[in-house]
């Protein structure tokens, strides 16, 4: 198994923000789960519940996330139509 090291100097400013926007997504996604699923402190283990529900989370929390994706570029295009017929 190789590992690939990235030089981050070389990295250009659309990658970088692109990153970051993933970061920022999934630490998002990451806490609303968390606080949502995970109470029980009490065991070092992830009971099979917390395990159910974390995974419907993260799985509604994407569906939702592409859908407004999808609803924000349909509305792009329809205002840029809507520009070139004026």
């Amino acid at each position: 198994m190789s590992t690939q090291s990235v030089d981050i100097n070389n990295l250009d400013t659309a990658q970088v923000k692109t990153f970051r926007e993933f970061l920022a997504n999934f630490n998002r996604v990451s806490e609303i789960c968390f606080k949502s699923c995970v109470f029980d402190f009490t065991s070092q283990k992830v009971k099979a519940h917390e395990d159910k529900c974390t995974q419907i989370c993260v799985e509604k929390y994407l569906k939702a996330n592409q859908r407004v994706s999808q609803r924000f570029q349909e509305a792009q295009l329809q205002a840029l139509a809507y520009s070139s017929t004026r």
